[in-house]
């Protein structure tokens, strides 16, 4: 993925750029899907996904961060999306979810997933749907 634009940031899938303690620690305290979630258990994430970053233009620092779980030719779960609280409302959120979207696109993958308690508004403005038929989907584990 070529680096994209979004005001004064940029957003990118090169992995040398991640900050992976940092994004650990946003999600292990700050998200309510990963809270207490180890480091050695976010780094193995990180190594068996496609990874995001969004970085403010001037100081380079990361901001947000999104992980996608994909076979890069039928599936996507799109994960893990998390903006530092200081840049929110700002559209950021959405100009990540549109560019790891853009990204897949060329895959041709026939479905991207998602779960979400509280940002569906976000993912609405760039084409997800609730599922058609939720009683043709089922999950395995405890949470």
């Amino acid at each position: 993925m070529s680096d994209v634009i979004f005001r004064e940031y940029t957003i990118s899938s090169d992995p040398a750029r991640l900050d992976a303690a940092l994004v650990h620690h946003w999600l292990s305290t700050d998200a309510y899907w990963a809270l207490g979630r180890t480091r050695e258990k976010q780094d193995a994430a990180i190594a068996g996904s496609l990874n995001f970053g969004a970085y403010d233009g001037s100081s380079g620092e990361q901001v947000a961060y999104a992980r996608v779980v994909t076979d890069r030719a039928t599936f996507a779960w799109l994960c893990d999306v998390y903006v530092d609280p200081a840049v929110r409302g700002k559209g950021l959120g959405t100009a990540l979810v549109t560019a790891v979207r853009d990204h897949l696109e060329p895959h041709g993958l026939r479905r991207i997933l998602l779960a979400t308690a509280d940002a569906h508004g976000v993912y609405e403005k760039i084409g997800f749907r609730t599922l058609e038929t939720p009683d043709k989907w089922m999950a395995l584990g405890l949470q």
